[in-house]
C-alpha cells in the first residue's frame, strides 16, 4: 500500500514539475526533470519484483525421520563440494585450509561428501598446504563431531570470544580443546613455513619431495594435475571415516581460452562426475568457510521434498563477512541484496545465483530441463508416522518417465564431449559411478576431461555447465536455468551458513563493483539480454524477467545520478534554481513524497530486519559506486560492444584477513582513475556551497531564505559521499593536520577571491540598456 501511495505521489510530483518549468533556467530544469524521470523508472523496476516476498523454514528432524531411519541404510543424497582458488598470495593457503577443514567436518555422512579443490594458479604452495590440511583433518574432524563445535573452521573457532563451555557436558572437553588448539597452532606454523619458503623461488623452478620438477612451474603452460589426498576408505587412527579430498589443477596452454572461474567450475563438474558423480554440487570461494555445519541438511529439505524438490535447480544461501570495520564504511555486508532483494525473488521463480554459497542440482548444471509437473494430486505429510512406514517406496522410486533408458548418441557427444565415462555419469539420474571401474581408469579419464581441448566443439559454457560470455557468469547461469523452467530457493537459517572476508580497501571495493557492473552490461549487450531472451520457451515469469532486466541495466543510473549530483552546485554558482516557488498544493505533494519515501523504506527495513544504519550505508555506497565504477563500466561496456576495444578481465580481489586488527587496509589509499569522479563532484559541491554563502553575504539578508533551500541539495550530495571523503582523509579520528590547514586556507582564499570577482552572476546596476538604448 505504501509503494502504491508513493507511486501516486510520484505522478503528482511529475505533473507539477513538468507543468511548471523555470523560464530563467530552462536548461537546468529540463536536465533535472529528465534525471528524475530516469531515477523514478529505475525505482519502479526495482520495486516490481518485490511484490511476493516470502520466508522459508526448514525442519531438520523431519528430514532425519524420512531419510535416516534407524537400523537402515542412510538415504541422504551424496554431495560434491567445489572450492576454487587461483592465487596463493591474494588467497592465502591458511584461509583455503580453514574452508576445507570446515567442509570436511560437516554434520553429514562422511561417505557422502567429496571435496574438490581447484587450483587455477598451479601453485606448489597450495598443493603442499592441502597435504598438511589433510593430515590435520584426521584430528580436527573427529574433535568437531565429538563435541558438536560451531563453527568448524578452526581459525574462527579458536578466536571467538565466547563462553566455549556453554552446553558442553563431556568432562574431557576442556582438556581436548587445549590439546586441539595446540595442534592447530603447530599446523599454522607449518603452513606459515611453507609460505615463507615459497617467497624464495629457485632459479630452476620448484621440485617435489621425490626431486621431480613441479608440473606447474609455468602457471600459464602446464599439464593437468590431480591428487587424491583423502579417500572415502581413509580415516584417522581410530577408524573414523573422513570425507574425500581431491586436489586438481586443470591444463593450461597459451593458445586456449580458459574462461577464468567459470572454466574452472566446469572442469570441476567433469572431474567430479567421473570420480564421485554426486547428484548435488556446492560451490564456495576459498575464503567462504562453513559457519553452520548443518547447512547441507538445510538444502536437502528442499531438494528431497517429494512434491517440489525435482523442480529446484539450486538453493542459494546468504553470505556474511568477517573482518569488516565496525561501521561497514563501504557497505560490504550487502544487506539490501541478501536480506531484501533475494528474499523477494524467492516468491517468484527464485533468487539469482551470486557466485558462492550455492548448492546446485547436477542435472540442472548439465543442461537438462526440469521434469514435467506430476499429475498426482495426493498431498504427502513428510512428518507423519503413516508416511514413515508406508511411503518409503515413493521416496526412491522413479517415475515412469525417469525410468526410460537414456541413450548415448552423436548429439550427446557433441553436447558433453568425447568421454564415455563422463557421458554415462551425466545421464545417470541417481548419480554414482560404475563400481566396475578401477581408480586408475577413473583418474586417467579425469585428466582427460579437464584438458584444454576437451570443450572444443561442445556446448560447454553455452548449454552445459557454468555459462561463458560474461564476467558475471553467475547471473547468466541462473538466467538460463530459470529460462528452461527451473526454479531456485533462498534459504536463510538462523545461524549464518557461510562467512568469509570482503575487501575493505576503497580501491579494491570500487574495482569489485566495476567488475560486477561490466559483467551485467556484457549480458545486456549480448544475445542473452533478458529483455528478449527466452521468450520462445515462455518459462521465465514476467516479474522474474523484470528482475533480470534490473540486474543488467542498473549501471546506466550512473548517468542521471552524476548529473543530479552536479546540478545543485551549478545552481549555486549561476544563482539559478531548478525548482520554482512552491505553492500550498505543491508543498503538500513534496512533503508527502518525502514522507512516503521514508515510510516505505522503514517498512521494508522492519520486515527484513535490516538496520537503519545498514540501509543508509548502502544508499551512500550506491551513490559512490554509481558515479565512479558504474560510470566507467558504461564506457567499457559500450566500447567493448561497438568498437571491440576493451576486454574485461577477471581480477582476483585480495582475501587475506586483517591479522593485526587495526584495519590498515581500510585506511590505505591506492590511487585509481575510479577515484576521480567522486572527488570532482565533492570539490564542485564544496565550491558551490562557498559561492552560495559569499553571494548571500553580498546580496543582503533577503537572500538567506533562498540560500538554505539551495544548500540543502549540495549538502545532501556531500552527505552521501561522506564515506568516500573519510577514506581519502586517512585513519579514523586521525585526520592529518596538514590536510585541515590546507583545506581551511584554500577555502578562505577562494571565498575572498569570489567576493572580489563574483564571475558567475551578472548584477546590472542602473537602467537596462536593451530597453532604452545607448543614450539612456
Amino acid at each position: 500500500m505504501m509503494v502504491v501511495a508513493r507511486l501516486i505521489l510520484l505522478l503528482l510530483f511529475f505533473e507539477y514539475r513538468i507543468s511548471h518549468p523555470v523560464p530563467d533556467a530552462i536548461g537546468l530544469w529540463f536536465i533535472s526533470v529528465s534525471c528524475e524521470i530516469w531515477l523514478a523508472l529505475s525505482w519502479i523496476v526495482d520495486q516490481i519484483p518485490k511484490w511476493f516476498p516470502i520466508d522459508r523454514e526448514t525442519y531438520l528432524d523431519r528430514l532425519s525421520v524420512r531419510f535416516e531411519p534407524e537400523n537402515k541404510p542412510n538415504m541422504l543424497s551424496p554431495i560434491d563440494i567445489f572450492i576454487t582458488t587461483a592465487d596463493p598470495i591474494k588467497e592465502p593457503p591458511l584461509v583455503t585450509a580453514n574452508t576445507v577443514l570446515s567442509i570436511l567436518a560437516l554434520d553429514y555422512p562422511a561417505n557422502k561428501i567429496s571435496c574438490y579443490v581447484s587450483d587455477d594458479g598451479a601453485s606448489m604452495l597450495t598443493f603442499e598446504a592441502l597435504q598438511e590440511t589433510a593430515e590435520f583433518a584426521q584430528k580436527w574432524v573427529p574433535f568437531c563431531k565429538q563435541f558438536s563445535t560451531e563453527p568448524r573452521a578452526p581459525e574462527k573457532y579458536f578466536s571467538e570470544k565466547i563462553d566455549f563451555l556453554k552446553d558442553k557436558l563431556q568432562p574431557t572437553y576442556v582438556k581436548e580443546r587445549r590439546a586441539m588448539k595446540r595442534e592447530y597452532e603447530e599446523f599454522k606454523v607449518r603452513i606459515n613455513a611453507l609460505v615463507a619458503k615459497s617467497m624464495r623461488v629457485p632459479s630452476e623452478g620448484w621440485s617435489m619431495k621425490d626431486e621431480t620438477p613441479w608440473p606447474g612451474n609455468n602457471t600459464k603452460d602446464h599439464p593437468s594435475m590431480i591428487q587424491i589426498l583423502l579417500g572415502h576408505n581413509g580415516g584417522d587412527s581410530e577408524g573414523n571415516e573422513l570425507p574425500s579430498l581431491v586436489y586438481i589443477s586443470r591444463e593450461k596452454r597459451p593458445a586456449f581460452q580458459h574462461h577464468t572461474k567459470a572454466g574452472a567450475m566446469n572442469a570441476l563438474l567433469r572431474v567430479s562426475a567421473v570420480l564421485s558423480n554426486a547428484p548435488f554440487v556446492l560451490n564456495l570461494d576459498c575464503n567462504h568457510y562453513v559457519n553452520y555445519s548443518k547447512v547441507v541438511r538445510e538444502a536437502m529439505c528442499f531438494f528431497m521434498d517429494i512434491q517440489l524438490g525435482n523442480s529446484i535447480a539450486f538453493v542459494q544461501f546468504p553470505l556474511r563477512f568477517d573482518s569488516l570495520d565496525r561501521n561497514d564504511r563501504y557497505a560490504n555486508k550487502n544487506t539490501i541484496l541478501f536480506d531484501i532483494n533475494l528474499r523477494c525473488l524467492d516468491g517468484i521463480q527464485g533468487p539469482v545465483y551470486i557466485g558462492s554459497g550455492c548448492i546446485f542440482r547436477r542435472k540442472a548444471l548439465n543442461g537438462f530441463d526440469p521434469p514435467k509437473a506430476s499429475k498426482r494430486s495426493r498431498v504427502v505429510q513428510v512428518h507423519s508416522k503413516q508416511d514413515e512406514n508406508e511411503e518409503d517406496g515413493s521416496i526412491i522410486e522413479a517415475t515412469d518417465e525417469e525410468k526410460q533408458p537414456l541413450q548415448l548418441d552423436k548429439d550427446t557427444e557433441n553436447k558433453f564431449g568425447k568421454s564415455t565415462l563422463f557421458m554415462n555419469s551425466s545421464l545417470t539420474e541417481e548419480g554414482g559411478v560404475d563400481p566396475s571401474s578401477t581408480q586408475e581408469v577413473l583418474l586417467k579419464e579425469a585428466i582427460h576431461v579437464m584438458s584444454c581441448s576437451y570443450e572444443d566443439r561442445t556446448l560447454w559454457g553455452y548449454e552445459v555447465g557454468m555459462s561463458y560470455g560474461s564476467i558475471a557468469s553467475d547471473i547468466l547461469t541462473s538466467l538460463k536455468m530459470h529460462t528452461r523452467g527451473w526454479r531456485s530457493v533462498y534459504c536463510m537459517p538462523k545461524r549464518a551458513p557461510f562467512r568469509g572476508t570482503a575487501p575493505i580497501n576503497l580501491t579494491e571495493r570500487l574495482n569489485q563493483v566495476l567488475r560486477w557492473a561490466v559483467g551485467s552490461l556484457e549480458i545486456l549487450f549480448s544475445h542473452h539480454c533478458p529483455i528478449w531472451y527466452g521468450f520462445k520457451e515462455g518459462r521465465l515469469k514476467l516479474l522474474q524477467r523484470i528482475a533480470y532486466i534490473n540486474s543488467t541495466v542498473y549501471p546506466f543510473s550512473a548517468l542521471p545520478l552524476i548529473i543530479y549530483c552536479i546540478v545543485p552546485a551549478v545552481c549555486l554558482l549561476t544563482d539559478k534554481f531548478i525548482t520554482p516557488s512552491v505553492g500550498t498544493f505543491a508543498s503538500l505533494v513534496f512533503i508527502s513524497l518525502f514522507i512516503s519515501i521514508f515510510a516505505s523504506s522503514i517498512l521494508e527495513l522492519r520486515w527484513s530486519g535490516v538496520s537503519l544504519e545498514e540501509w543508509w550505508r548502502n544508499q551512500q555506497f550506491w551513490v559512490i559506486g554509481s558515479i565512479s565504477a558504474h560510470l566507467f563500466a558504461i564506457v567499457q561496456g559500450l566500447m567493448g560492444r561497438f568498437l571491440g576495444r576493451f576486454n574485461a578481465h577477471f581480477n582476483i580481489v585480495s582475501k587475506a584477513p586483517d591479522d593485526d586488527g587495526e584495519f590498515n587496509e581500510l585506511y590505505t589509499i591506492r590511487w585509481t582513475v575510479l577515484l576521480i569522479p567522486p572527488t570532482t563532484v565533492t570539490i564542485f559541491n564544496i565550491i558551490g556551497i562557498v559561492a552560495g554563502f559569499t553571494d548571500a553575504i553580498n546580496s543582503g539578508e533577503h537572500e538567506w531564505g533562498a540560500l538554505i533551500g539551495k544548500l540543502f541539495f549540495s549538502s545532501w550530495v556531500i552527505a552521501h559521499l561522506y564515506p568516500f571523503l573519510k577514506g581519502l582523509m586517512g585513519r579514523q579520528n586521525r585526520t592529518p593536520t596538514l590536510v585541515v590547514i590546507w583545506s581551511v586556507l584554500l577555502a578562505s582564499i577562494f571565498s575572498l577571491v569570489w567576493v572580489r570577482i563574483d564571475p558567475f552572476v551578472l548584477k546590472t546596476k542602473g537602467p537596462d540598456v536593451k530597453q532604452c538604448g545607448i543614450s539612456c
